[in-house]
């Protein structure tokens, strides 16, 4: 009865690190599945927080590297913002392991509750930033672009094309401090828990920068892998893994991060957006019973 029950569980295991690492590479908030996952198998929280985040690092990585080419022209941000990351991932990760194992199981109802909470809303805000890109598109459109005849009527929309899909000039290239302290306050989240840590980052990215929300998303990835791999270490150095859990997630979200990048855009968003809700709202009433 064991080996078939432990066969259903690591199937299970790999299945919800597969489905975490997709949503991870499209939205975030795959953790609302593989955390669930494990409290589910009966692991215990913090054991599961630690490996789960492990475990997803090669899958954020794989979803980097799937959005490789929306990463150009992107460094000076990166360097800047991914300081913010790495400081608040080693904040986070501390946090985790410094405070007692009670606080984490009290925090973490309020904290899936809030993750489910952004995900519901995360179309509202996905809309309302791409209204603002919009707006600031159109309002650096040349002046002058419009004309009389259908030719300059042509030429200004070329021209207003370029200046959507160019880059951002230097004044929001980068962004500012207040943009840096709220990438390192996502940071701590991300180091401590970090379910929906990409919806935050990419809502802070989308209204703070000038860019393409293929760009943000791509740069959300990065962010994230920074938080996670910082903490992964942490983990790794300072506390017990279960390694036959990490090493299914990762194999699943290896996997999930290059479906994510190529086919992830094309899956109905409400569908992952119900199965994150379901998963999550399971996770939550487990723990409050």
């Amino acid at each position: 009865m064991s080996v078939p029950h432990d066969l259903l569980r690591a199937l299970a295991i790999f299945a919800a690190g597969l489905a975490a690492g997709t949503i991870n590479t499209v939205v975030g908030s795959g953790t609302l599945i593989t955390f669930p996952t494990l409290l589910a198998f009966g692991y215990p929280p913090v054991l599961a927080n630690v490996s789960n985040n492990v475990g997803l690092v090669p899958g954020v990585a794989s979803g980097v590297y799937g959005y490789r080419s929306e990463l150009g022209g992107q460094r000076r941000r990166l360097i800047r913002l991914g300081s913010a990351s790495v400081c608040g991932g080693l904040v986070g990760a501390i946090l985790l392991l410094t405070l007692p194992q009670s606080a984490f199981k009290d925090i973490v109802p309020a904290l899936i509750g809030l993750a489910v909470v952004m995900v519901i809303i995360q179309p509202r805000l996905a809309k309302w930033v791409a209204e603002r890109q919009r707006a600031r598109a159109a309002a650096a459109a040349p002046d002058g672009a419009g004309g009389d005849t259908e030719g300059a009527d042509a030429a200004g929309a070329s021209a207003s094309a370029v200046a959507v899909a160019a880059p951002p000039a230097a004044a929001e290239a980068i962004g500012g401090p207040v943009l840096w302290v709220l990438v390192f306050l996502a940071g701590i989240y991300g180091g401590y828990f970090g379910a929906a840590q990409g919806v935050l980052l990419i809502g802070m990215l989308g209204i703070a920068l000038n860019d393409s929300l293929h760009r943000i998303n791509a740069a959300k990835n990065v962010l994230a892998g920074l938080v996670n791999g910082l903490a992964a270490v942490v983990f790794i150095l300072a506390t017990h893994i279960d390694w036959g859990v990490a090493g299914l997630i990762a194999a699943g979200s290896i996997i999930g991060g290059q479906v994510g990048a190529r086919i992830g855009k094309r899956l109905p968003p409400w569908g992952l957006r119900v199965v994150i809700v379901c998963v999550g709202t399971a996770a939550l009433i487990k723990l409050l019973t």
